[in-house]
């Protein structure tokens, strides 16, 4: 039987590498708080309308269930990176900020890493957000030497080429690093507005304008699928975007296009960049064996200003409960876009179960590895459900969801089991409010009948509730939830925090 079956595994593995001999690029477009509301093909009652988003979509295969690891912006990042739950790391809750150290292991591999081992070119341009150690920090940004080269950013996570923000728009230090070099050196300026264009006060570079950001980073980017068009090598350009997160910062053409709001202008501008990437890899003569991955890092975020969206009509989460920071579906499900040339069935539209890490896997089925123990401990491939072609690696069947003040939930089939009283994040009920201490400490949602979370069933489906209750269990306990040997988490004794957690 064992036999049969390492038979069987290499044959599926030959029909995926005889089916890709030449090996794609890939551009991985990561949208900041876009809401899965904001993007037209999505929502057909919306009022933002992104013709470039929405023409990546009819040309390759569009996700109806994709999720981030978390509904904020630094956990959800580490996800892609490495396909591992963020809360397997010290980051048990929230987000690093721009003076923070690396999230990242130096021990561990990235998908970018794993990249340059299968000989491909690899580059980022965005928002890092995942930690680098600053030129002799100690404590805070009067002690940070910004002429010096940060250590352990980007370039020793598997990048070759970078040029990034430390984090947010809305963070400081605000400078471009390249390479790990400031391109300016921050000066004692002070940066800090409120409402919509919300900065924290900070530190700024002479160069750094924070309106000019997003279209620096898409002449970066353009500049490198140019350079690498040329070579023998394929790419991997890992594109996170600053927007169309806080401040809000449209300009030119872009002001009053949208016909909604600031915002819906800020959304257009992401809509163009898909625009401008698809356009340069067409000119270079490699669209037909590129994949693109267009995504968001989470869900619309309120201080955007969700009621003016509302106030037209416009709802960037559309019937889901929540936005960004909240364990409910607005804050964790994504657009989730795929497009390969002439490799995938055009206009495809798939309602399997996807979460941000399963980049990771899937790359790695790709390229033919078995990845080890250690490595994208929570990654599944969706490679045969964007391919249509046969493969032996088996697709996600749960998915565990993380809110930005460190609740979980876990979703099987239909499914969803949230395990607080409350929405784990900013939204109502707000955790400690005297709402929900009126409520049950579990919540169960049948997600086919009521996508909206309003009926909690949990008392109906005891059976359901324990067994997903164990199912979550051992996926902390042991480290991993595919297969293989169990992993040690990292950090504090934090599941003892956890009531529902057997010991």
């Amino acid at each position: 039987m064992k036999k049969e079956l390492l038979l069987f595994t290499l044959i599926c593995l030959s029909i995926v590498s005889n089916n890709f001999a030449q090996k794609p690029n890939i551009v991985y477009i990561l949208a900041d708080d876009l809401g899965i509301g904001d993007v037209s093909v999505y929502n057909q009652n919306g009022k933002i309308i992104t013709p470039f988003i929405d023409q990546l979509a009819k040309n390759g295969v569009r996700f109806t269930d994709a999720h981030t690891t978390s509904s904020v912006c630094t956990p959800t990042r580490y996800g892609i990176m490495t396909g591992r739950y963020n809360w397997r790391t010290t980051l048990k809750s929230g987000v690093l900020h721009g003076y923070d150290t690396p999230l990242i292991d130096p021990k561990r591999e990235t998908v970018a890493s794993f990249l340059q081992k299968q000989g491909y070119n690899t580059g980022i341009v965005g928002k890092w957000h995942l930690g680098w150690n600053w030129g002799n920090i100690e404590a805070g940004e009067k002690k940070v030497d910004f002429a010096k080269q940060v250590q352990n950013g980007p370039n020793k996570r598997g990048f070759d080429y970078s040029f990034c923000i430390p984090s947010s728009l809305d963070m400081p230090p605000y400078a471009y690093v390249e390479n790990g070099f400031c391109t300016a050196v921050p000066k004692d300026t002070c940066l800090g507005r409120t409402g919509i264009e919300l900065f924290r006060a900070g530190i700024s570079a002479p160069d750094f304008k924070p309106e000019e950001v997003l279209g620096e980073f898409t002449e970066k980017a353009v500049a490198f699928i140019n350079e690498n068009a040329k070579k023998d090598k394929p790419f991997f350009l890992y594109f996170p975007l600053a927007a169309p997160h806080t401040p809000i910062l449209p300009i030119g053409k872009f002001v009053g296009k949208s016909n909604v709001s600031p915002y819906g202008d800020f959304v257009l501008m992401v809509d163009d960049v898909v625009k401008q990437v698809v356009e340069t890899l067409k000119k270079n003569g490699i669209y037909e064996n590129t994949i693109i991955i267009f995504t968001s890092d989470n869900g619309f975020a309120n201080p955007a200003d969700l009621q003016a969206q509302l106030r037209k009509g416009h709802n960037p989460s559309m019937m889901y409960r929540g936005v960004k920071t909240d364990i409910f579906e607005g804050g964790h499900r994504v657009p989730f876009i795929v497009s390969w040339g002439e490799n995938l069935k055009k206009t495809k539209v798939s309602n399997q179960l996807v979460s941000s890490t399963d980049f990771f896997r899937t790359i790695a089925e790709l390229n033919n590895v078995k990845l080890d123990d250690r490595t994208a401990e929570d990654s599944f491939s969706f490679l045969s459900e964007i391919t249509g072609k046969r493969t032996s690696f088996a697709k996600r069947e749960v998915i565990v969801h993380h809110s930005s003040n460190g609740f979980f939930a876990i979703r099987k089939d239909n499914w969803k089991l949230i395990m607080c009283s409350h929405s784990g994040g900013n939204s109502k009920p707000k955790e400690n409010s005297e709402e929900a201490k009126t409520l049950p400490n579990i919540q169960l949602y049948d997600l086919l009948s009521d996508i909206g979370e309003t009926q909690n069933v949990y008392k109906k489906h005891p059976e359901l509730v324990k067994q997903l209750t164990d199912i979550l269990t051992n996926y902390l306990k042991n480290g991993r939830s595919t297969n293989g040997i169990n992993q040690t988490n990292e950090g504090p004794s934090y599941w003892k925090q956890l009531t529902w957690l057997k010991e």
